[in-house]
Order: C-alpha cells, then sequence, then structure tokens
C-alpha cells in the first residue's frame, strides 16, 4: 500500500502523519489480499484568517486496482475530518463490492436457468 500525504496550510506533525497512516491501513481489511492500493491524502486548513465555521479540510482518494475512491469532508476538527472521511470510503468500497456481488449472482442464476431450458432469455444480451 503506498500512501502520500500532503498538508495544505499547516504543518505535517508527526502525530498527523501517524494518525492518517493508522486509518488509511485500516481499509486494507475491506479489499483482497493481491490488490494493489494506492491513497492520496490531503488534510489542512482552508484558510488562514477564520477562527470560526469549517476550517480543517480532509481529502482522500483511494485507487484499488483501477477503481477510483474519493471523499472529502471540512469541519472545525482535523481528526474528525479524517475519521468521517475514512468511514466515507469503506461505505463506498463496500457498496461497490456487494454491487459486484449481486451483479455476478444474477448473471450466475440467468445462464444456469439458460442451461436447465427453463428459460429462452440470453444473458449475454438480455433478449429472449
Amino acid at each position: 500500500m503506498n500512501i502520500n500525504i500532503k498538508a495544505t496550510n499547516i504543518e505535517l506533525t508527526g502525530a498527523i502523519s501517524d494518525y492518517v497512516n493508522k486509518r488509511i491501513s485500516s481499509i486494507e481489511k475491506f479489499t483482497k489480499d493481491n490488490n494493489q492500493i494506492t491513497g492520496y491524502v490531503e488534510v489542512g486548513k482552508t484558510t488562514n484568517h477564520h477562527k470560526q465555521g469549517d476550517v480543517f479540510r480532509a481529502e482522500f482518494s483511494v485507487d484499488i486496482n483501477g477503481e477510483n475512491f474519493y471523499s472529502e469532508y471540512e469541519t472545525d476538527d482535523l481528526y474528525g475530518a479524517i475519521d468521517f472521511v475514512k468511514e466515507e470510503i469503506v461505505r463506498k468500497i463496500t457498496n461497490n463490492k456487494d454491487r459486484k456481488q449481486t451483479l455476478f449472482k444474477r448473471g450466475a442464476t440467468s445462464v444456469k436457468k439458460m442451461l436447465k431450458g427453463i428459460s429462452n432469455r440470453n444473458p449475454f444480451t438480455s433478449k429472449y
């Protein structure tokens, strides 16, 4: 797993870097072992002069075998923004995985029916 971390308008301290690495490394358990994972993380302040409102921003972009998952969030707490973005990326990865499994299962069921002679539908063209 390759992780690139960029800090915008703040200094990238060891604590922030360790926290981001810990959060990103937990994404590996939601993917298969043989996947190539590349993560791009940007954390920082949106502006330098505001003292109220949404100040800190976290942005994750994770590439898993050519599929890109992206999320960003702004809040008044940097660590809260990192946690929220990590959960959003995990949700997107699991939804994509569930969608692929469902489509595979539907296609396999259709092929099985066609082979048994129950259905005349061609699963590759979706026509009868």
